[in-house]
């Protein structure tokens, strides 16, 4: 694996011709957790992903189309559009130097442009292959609630499992403190037609307990659940994209 902070004599050396592009996000987060963890959670996929192809890992950017949160302040949405066109542009920059084989992941739920991006640029350029590692993706989040105790946990946004991410990854910035609320059933068939300042107290679609675990908890639960989630995703993705490639580039 190289990535971004190798030289272009190494990258050129090395004849890797696969490219990880991973997208994170800036946004709310409720009251109490930092607003970059989404971006956080694309670099650890850019990162397990990048060592199981062998391929050029380049740095995560930090924006999304996070209209949903876009009502709080410090939230930046960009449109499908514009990260769409700039997401295709890197890949036709890279595509000229020879790089032939393209892996896009996302550290936020809300990004529903991957899949038609995905589609869009594969039938758009038949020289090279773009593919979104879903392969496996409800069995590996299912193992990974299990292994980390969070099979209970039922959460769209800044829950429980926000926490615990939180207090892995970056523990100085937490802030501990009850958030959430009961959100009812029926607020997610408006999901996606208004901000979740009007569908949620704080905007937590989940809910944390102070006191309920102690800090070591909280992130040895991060731990055990995004290591195992990503592993999980990453199982069988070598093969997937080998396979996706030759079946594309037969005559």
């Amino acid at each position: 694996m190289l990535s971004y902070k190798n030289t272009t004599t190494e990258v050129a050396a090395s004849g890797i011709d696969t490219v990880i592009i991973s997208v994170g996000a800036t946004e709310q987060f409720g009251p109490f957790l930092p607003m970059h963890l989404d971006t956080l959670i694309a670099e650890l996929y850019a990162e397990s992903y990048g060592k199981a192809l062998n391929a050029y890992v380049l740095p995560t950017l930090p924006f999304n189309t996070s209209e949903e949160h876009a009502n709080c302040k410090g939230t930046v949405t960009v449109s499908p559009n514009i990260l769409t066109a700039m997401l295709e542009a890197i890949i036709m920059n890279l595509a000229r130097q020879g790089f032939t084989k393209f892996v896009v992941c996302n550290g936020h739920g809300g990004a529903y442009w991957e899949a038609a991006f995905v589609k869009h640029i594969n039938y758009k350029y038949p020289e090279l292959l773009l593919i979104a590692p879903n392969h496996n993706t409800p069995h590996a989040w299912t193992e990974a609630a299990k292994q980390a105790g969070l099979e209970e946990v039922d959460e769209m946004h800044a829950g429980l499992l926000s926490v615990c991410t939180a207090m892995w990854l970056c523990p100085e910035l937490v802030q501990t403190k009850s958030m959430g609320s009961n959100i009812p059933a029926d607020n997610r068939l408006y999901a996606d037609y208004m901000g979740w300042d009007k569908l949620t107290e704080d905007g937590c679609w989940g809910k944390f307990e102070e006191g309920s675990y102690t800090d070591q908890e909280l992130s040895e639960k991060g731990r055990l659940f995004w290591e195992t989630f990503i592993h999980k995703r990453s199982e069988g993705l070598l093969q997937i994209l080998e396979e996706a490639y030759r079946r594309k580039m037969a005559k």
